[in-house]
C-alpha cells in the first residue's frame, strides 16, 4: 500500500454534479482522497464565483492528478482553463469520456 493515498481533483461543469458525485464515491471507495468543486444551492454572486474558481485552482495544486467529468465529451471554457492550469503544473489529466 502506498505511503499516502492518491489525491484526485475532480473538474467539470456544474451541470454534471450528479456524475461528479458518482466519480467522487467511486474514487473514495477505491482509496483515493478526492477534492471536488464546491456546490451551492443558491445563485452565486460574481464575487463568490471568482472566489470559488480560485479555490478550485488551489485544489488542483494539492492533487496528484485531475479527473475531468465530461459526459458526452463536453468540456466548457472554465474546465478548459482548469485543464490548462493542471497541465502547466505537470499534473496528469484524464477524462471520464473521450474528447
Amino acid at each position: 500500500m502506498p505511503e499516502r493515498p492518491e489525491i484526485v481533483c475532480i473538474c467539470g461543469s456544474t451541470r454534471f454534479a450528479d456524475q461528479m458525485r458518482v466519480a467522487n464515491r467511486d474514487l473514495t471507495l477505491a482509496g483515493a482522497i478526492v477534492v471536488a468543486p464546491g456546490e451551492a444551492d443558491e445563485v452565486l454572486s460574481d464575487e463568490q464565483r471568482v472566489a470559488l474558481d480560485a479555490l478550485h485552482l488551489r485544489k488542483i495544486d494539492l492533487a496528484d492528478r485531475v479527473l475531468v467529468v465530461n459526459p458526452g465529451g463536453y468540456v466548457g471554457e472554465s474546465t478548459n482553463g482548469e485543464i490548462a492550469y493542471a497541465r502547466a503544473l505537470g499534473k496528469p489529466v484524464s477524462f471520464t469520456h473521450p474528447v
